[in-house]
């Protein structure tokens, strides 16, 4: 069942929405691409040059990667991935995150994290993966905050994220309500077009 593509958590400034697969690869190999030397740095563990963002931009965009985006003026400025399971040697799908300088400390991270762990639900995921540099202690300190348990390995910090349940009574309630709200929207359309109808009809008989 699909759930609302936008999100506005700063009204005026920016809005977040999952991207689609190849129609929108260039957002986000330009995000990526406009990165600081530090951040590129942080989020690929490693100073790494343009031909290799445009590859993996091109490879998240084949498969199957989810691309969570925050958005100002149609230009991509922080990310969150959801890449899928069969890509970890663990068999956890794994999740990244990238903000652009310009918008940090404006809790955009925390609003992506919430997107992209409502997206896990969707999928039915229970676990995440997480893994970020050593030294981006913004990121561990996101990433603490959600839950997930970083252990430090081989010069990265790499831990999971337990999915918390989406409740099926919510999800029941919303299958049924969405059919039910459109029903009683448009009994409500009918009987304005009627009554509209009627009093147009009492006015012509008087004239």
């Amino acid at each position: 069942m699909p759930h609302e593509d936008t999100y506005r958590p700063r009204p005026g400034f920016g809005y977040v929405r999952t991207l689609s697969q190849r129609e929108e690869l260039p957002l986000l190999r330009d995000h990526l691409l406009r990165l600081d030397a530090e951040s590129r740095h942080d989020r690929f563990n490693g100073f790494l040059d343009d031909s290799f963002i445009e590859r993996y931009a091109a490879k998240c965009a084949d498969d199957g990667t989810v691309i969570v985006a925050y958005m100002e003026s149609g230009v991509v400025r922080g990310a969150a991935e959801l890449h899928p399971p069969e890509q970890s040697e663990d068999g956890l799908p794994e999740v990244a995150f990238s903000v652009e300088r310009c918008v940090r400390r404006q809790g955009v991270g925390s609003i992506l994290f919430k997107r992209v762990i409502s997206e896990a639900q969707w999928k039915g995921y229970r676990r995440l993966r997480i893994t970020t540099g050593a030294q981006n202690h913004a990121m561990r300190a996101l990433a603490a905050k959600f839950g997930a348990r970083l252990v430090f390995r081989r010069g990265e910090s790499t831990g999971t994220i337990d999915v918390p349940l989406q409740p099926q009574a919510e999800l029941a309630k919303l299958a049924i309500d969405t059919p039910l709200v459109a029903a009683r929207a448009m009994v409500n359309l009918n009987r304005a077009c009627w009554k509209l109808f009627s009093r147009m009809y009492s006015s012509g008989r008087a004239a």
